[in-house]
Formats: C-alpha cells, sequence, structure tokens
C-alpha cells in the first residue's frame, strides 16, 4: 500500500521550493497531502489539500481576519493550533504515515508544533534554518528530525535542491519501513537519572531487568524530565522510579535544566505507583561559573565545577525547606501508591562523606520537611547508605516493588 506524506508550508512565501520538495516526493513512490499554513494567496503548483483557510479556522479565525489585523503573532498562534489539529486528525484518522516541513523562523515554528502532537515513532522532519542552536521550544519531547537547510530557504539551488531531496528521502525511508515489533511483552518501569546519580539508577535498572520489568531511563536534563512526564502520561509505564529529581531544584534557584512546574505530576494523575527519591537535590546546575547568577556568586555558596561548561552550586537549608515542601505536596496528589526513599549518607556522589556537597544536616532538614508536609499514609523509608550504593538501589527497587504487588 502506497504511503502518504503530510506536507506542510507557508506555500504563499516558499512555493517554488514547496513545488520542488513536493516533486521530489512524488519522485520516491508516496502519496502528498499538503496543508498551506501561509496567511496569503498560494504561489504553488501543486493541488492543496488542506486550505489556509480551514488551518486557520480550526485555529480560531478566519483567513480575511488574519490578513485585516496584519497581526504576525496572533496569525502565528492561529496557524500553529490550526496545523497542530489537522496534523493529528490526519494522523489518527490513518491518512498519513509521515511528516515534512520546511522554513524559516515562522514556517519551522508551526511545523514544529504540528509536529509535536503527533506520537514517538510518528516520522517527522523539518527542513530548517533553525537546526544549529538551541532547538529545545522546536523539538519539545517529541523525536522530531530537524534537517539543515545550510543555506536560506529562497530559491533552488545546487545546495538546496541537494538538502530538501535528502530530506525527501529520509522522510519517505522512514514510512517505507515496518515499524519493530511491539516491546510491550514488558512492562516498562521509567526511571530519572543524572551524572551524579548514575551507579545508582545502573544498579535498579539490572535489579529490575532480573525480576523481567523494562527500565526506561531518563537524563534529568529538562527535557528529559519532561520526556518521562510525557511517556507517563501518554500510558507508556507501568511504574516510576523517580530516582533524581534535581530538575526541581534548577526550576526552584534559576538553574539551567529544569523541567518545569508539573515535574511530578503525571504519576499522580495516573495513578502509577510512584516511588519519590531525593537525588541530586544537593545541586543547582549553571553553565560555565560566569554564567552563574551574581546574587549567588557574592552570596559565599558552595560550588563545584563538574566540567568547564557545568558549575554545581550547593542548595543551602532554606532551599532544602521549600524542595521538601514541594515534593511532599506532589505526592500528596497521587491517585496512585506513592512513596518516599531517603538516602542519609548523600543525596549524589558529591554529597558522600568527605566530599564537597557534604552536608547532612542540611539533608536532614529536606527529609523532616518532606515527613512534616506529606500525607501521614505515604510511607517514608529511610536508608543508611548514599544514594549510590548497593543498598540503596536495592531497598528503592524492593519498594517500588512493594507498593506495585499492594496496588
Amino acid at each position: 500500500m502506497k504511503k502518504t506524506i503530510l506536507m506542510t508550508g507557508t506555500f504563499d512565501s516558499k512555493g517554488k521550493e514547496f513545488d520542488y520538495l513536493y516533486r521530489e516526493l512524488l519522485r520516491r513512490g508516496v502519496s502528498v497531502i499538503a496543508m498551506d499554513v501561509g496567511v496569503f494567496a498560494p504561489v504553488s503548483s501543486f493541488p492543496v489539500a488542506v486550505t489556509a483557510g480551514e488551518v486557520a479556522k480550526a485555529g480560531g479565525a478566519s483567513l480575511e481576519e488574519l490578513r485585516r489585523e496584519a497581526d504576525r503573532g496572533h496569525a502565528m498562534r492561529v496557524m500553529c493550533s490550526g496545523a497542530r489539529h489537522y496534523a493529528v486528525k490526519l494522523q489518527k484518522e490513518g491518512a498519513i504515515q509521515g511528516i515534512i516541513g520546511m522554513g524559516g523562523g515562522g514556517g519551522t515554528s508551526i511545523a514544529a508544533t504540528a509536529m509535536q502532537g503527533l506520537p514517538l515513532g510518528f516520522p517527522k522532519v523539518c527542513i530548517t534554518t533553525l537546526a544549529s542552536g538551541d532547538t529545545r521550544e522546536y523539538v519539545g519531547t517529541r523525536d522530531i528530525v530537524l534537517f539543515p537547510s545550510i543555506v536560506d530557504i529562497c530559491g533552488i539551488n545546487r545546495f538546496s535542491a541537494m538538502v530538501m531531496s535528502r530530506a525527501a528521502g529520509a522522510v519517505c525511508g522512514m514510512v517505507e519501513k515496518e515499524p519493530l515489533p511491539d516491546q510491550k511483552e514488558k512492562p516498562i518501569i521509567c526511571i530519572s537519572m543524572f551524572g551524579n546519580s548514575t551507579p545508582c539508577v545502573e544498579k535498579c535498572a539490572a535489579l529490575l531487568e532480573k525480576r523481567d520489568y523494562a527500565p526506561l531511563v531518563f537524563h534529568a536534563t529538562g527535557g528529559g524530565g519532561r520526556s518521562m512526564e510525557e511517556m507517563i502520561a501518554e500510558g507508556h509505564c507501568e511504574a516510576c522510579l523517580d530516582m533524581t529529581t534535581t530538575e526541581w531544584a534548577d526550576e526552584l534557584c534559576g538553574g539551567i535544566l529544569s523541567a518545569g512546574p508539573h515535574r511530578l505530576e503525571a504519576a499522580a494523575k495516573a495513578a502509577i505507583p510512584h516511588v519519590i527519591a531525593p537525588g541530586c537535590l544537593d545541586m543547582v546546575n549553571f553553565g560555565s561559573f560566569e554564567t552563574v547568577p551574581e546574587k549567588y556568586r557574592d552570596a559565599g555558596r558552595v560550588f563545584y565545577e563538574w566540567n568547564p561548561m557545568v558549575t554545581l552550586m550547593r542548595t543551602n537549608l532554606e532551599e532544602n525547606i521549600a524542595l521538601g515542601k514541594i515534593l511532599a505536596e506532589k505526592a500528596n496528589r497521587s491517585r496512585g501508591p506513592v512513596a518516599f526513599v531517603l538516602p542519609l549518607r548523600g543525596l549524589s556522589i558529591l554529597d558522600g562523606a568527605g566530599q564537597p556537597f557534604c552536608d547532612w544536616e542540611t539533608n536532614q532538614t529536606l527529609f523532616d520537611t518532606i515527613r512534616q508536609y506529606a500525607n501521614p499514609d505515604i510511607p517514608i523509608l529511610k536508608v543508611d547508605a548514599n544514594i549510590n550504593d548497593d543498598l540503596f538501589a536495592k531497598e528503592a527497587v524492593e519498594l517500588l516493588l512493594k507498593i506495585m504487588r499492594d496496588d
């Protein structure tokens, strides 16, 4: 059966370029559904299946209104919303098996917004001038392939033609291969990890594999935490072993690896078993030392250069009180079984005995705050070990398996 690709873009400003991309897709034997997200009349020669007017209407406005107002920001929001609506609709109907977009800042934003609504594993390719640099807002937590345009998307030349042709080949190659067999025979348990908790998570994963579970590890660097939350929300995970909640320290203190204010909420809403550890809450992440906010540098805080690009700051007493309240309040919202596991001999490698961040008195304040604000029926297991010790990994896994059995 012939596969179908959704091709989306601003056919008013990039009509000639999309003409070429359209032909390259057809040349590879796929069908194409073209969706126009430009505000003005298209200058392309191929048939448009989803018009700009339809996209605007789905986004909550009329095309005439957008043209009359000439408010680019408003138009972008409308077309982003409408494009996402149609991409999701066509995917759910089985009408498309892949999506490709192309553009500069505006076109990339609309295409990426549409792609972010599509499930993991669904082929997504975007040719963009923004493929280098900070692409977090475009990729989000989805498996979007950003294809560098190399030259600006302005006309067809030997370089732009090569890039468009290769990108067309990439998305066609992605849709022609059958997906891997369903891997759901082993229940998935997601685990959060960081460099300073890696030994712990590796041990936990090995223990779970022996129990015939499939551990899915996420790097707690902001995007990793958000990805884990989305995977849980979409129903992919049987339980969550949240060993590394460090992203909350960054959210609280303005570090660079925050996962946002909704971290720790997905498991609570999904009612899946959830074990929470304060892994790496002893640290906040910044870039090089020069990027650390002056208020922290002038306050005599404890810093550690993890590498030339990463400076870690030890969390203090007040911050640990705040973090304890946050973790307790998130756990209190859980509709399923939830428990805490606390390492009494350090929250990270750097918080071990004699290490630069070792401050177990401050940790105890964190633990006491969790106990004070958590619902009385939430189990709290204290383990006389560092988070990376064998004992802690064993106790954390056993606690998770226990609340899974009791569920």
